[in-house]
């Protein structure tokens, strides 16, 4: 019987059991701090370019204020196909294979929503991004994580994804370059997965939000694998790549049925994304090449220079090949994630996002996003060798950023 004075049993047990996210509660806590430096959330520095911004600003002026298609602009879709046609050989029909988002979060719960039923498994390599087990979990499905390691280069592999397979498994959760790792994988790795895949007959569900911050070989679009495009859904935006963070654009790809079905869900719920950002991403697809290339080289730069500062501290560090986020191995200085990441917090005031927020696989690392600027990365750095210098790690103290 529900006790009439407490409202939390109301709440779908389903929500209820779902902790908060351990990167916003970090976030949360800086906040509320002066002077924290945050190498925490997976924010570029940069600002959105003023191309971009004045494309979204021209078309106010112009009075374009009102609803799309539920699917987006289609001039927007056209451009993403011509994008992921030159970039990946992989072509999608505009009209009937691209759904337009409200950034890859709202492309990854409508793929969710649409493809899974009650008591479908969802594989998920781990270390995972924070929201993947949520989304499953709130769609009906069961989240099966698949554990990575340090001494594996946190890849994933064919052999892992085989051993996870029972009769109840749907999906594969794939993303690389990953969050939180930076990990890659190497396109013989992807072919791999995909004779398992296709064997299987599984769904894929790949998050490439990180494929233009791919620094170590070149990035392969899951969808572009023989015998793929029409069993994956692409998730991918404009967040990390052109800076636009706020603008909350992203973008769905895959076969008309999957893309039909995501849209219903979103027309019902979402109705379409902003025009102004659509415009906004129209400008970045045809003219923010050279200006994205360009972040990717500072990046790239800020990359080297962490993983120097690491090593002279005295802290290993798996080297990431993507993606804009290190993820050292702090478990030398005796303190657990949670106490590694709190202490760092209180006493230097620099905010790192415990491993385990990311799953088990996580205990004993941190996750340290370089999207901070060198100035700021500089003074962190600084801090941080100190903070693990007194905690038991023998640091050269000069960190040189």
């Amino acid at each position: 019987m529900i006790n009439k004075n407490n409202w939390s049993e109301r709440i779908n047990p389903v929500v209820r059991s779902i902790p908060p996210s351990g990167i916003r509660k970090f976030f949360d806590m800086a906040t509320e701090m002066k002077g924290v430096i945050s190498l925490g959330v997976g924010e570029p520095d940069f600002v959105t370019p003023w191309h971009i911004r004045e494309g979204c600003i021209y078309s106010l002026e112009k009075g374009y204020t009102m609803y799309t298609s539920n699917q987006g602009l289609l001039e927007l879709r056209e451009e993403i196909a011509r994008d992921l046609d030159i970039t990946y050989g992989v072509t999608y029909d505009a009209r009937r294979e691209l759904l337009v988002t409200v950034g890859v979060s709202e492309g990854l719960d409508l793929s969710m929503r649409a493809l899974i039923c009650p008591g479908d498994e969802v594989l998920i390599p781990e270390p995972s991004y924070v929201s993947y087990a949520p989304a499953t979990a709130l769609a009906g499905g069961v989240p099966v994580t698949i554990a990575t390691s340090v001494e594996e280069e946190f890849r994933l592999t064919a052999d892992r994804v085989e051993k996870a397979i029972t009769p109840r498994t749907k999906i594969l959760l794939l993303c690389y370059p990953n969050n939180p790792t930076g990990a890659v994988l190497r396109r013989r790795d992807l072919l791999e997965i995909a004779e398992v895949v296709r064997d299987h007959d599984l769904i894929v569900i790949s998050d490439e939000i990180y494929d233009k911050l791919t620094y170590i070989g070149s990035h392969t679009c899951f969808s572009s694998i023989p015998g793929m495009r029409d069993r994956t859904v692409l998730l991918n935006g404009f967040s990390k790549s052109y800076a636009m963070t706020g603008w909350r654009i992203g973008y769905a790809a895959g076969n008309s049925d999957f893309i039909g079905a995501m849209n219903k869900i979103h027309q019902y719920s979402i109705l379409c994304a902003p025009i102004t950002a659509q415009m906004a991403a129209l400008e970045a697809l045809k003219n923010g090449r050279e200006g994205m290339r360009k972040m990717v080289q500072h990046y790239n730069r800020r990359r080297h220079l962490v993983m120097q500062a690491f090593k002279d501290m005295g802290i290993p560090c798996f080297e990431p090949g993507g993606a804009f986020y290190t993820f050292p191995d702090i478990s030398s200085t005796g303190l657990t994630s949670e106490m590694f990441a709190e202490k760092l917090l209180m006493e230097e005031k620099v905010a790192v996002i415990p491993g385990n927020a990311f799953g088990p696989s996580g205990s004993g690392f941190v996750r340290c996003a370089y999207a901070a600027s060198m100035e700021d990365l500089g003074e962190a750095f600084r801090r941080m060798s100190g903070f693990v210098k007194r905690n038991g790690v023998q640091s050269k103290i000069v960190v040189n950023l």
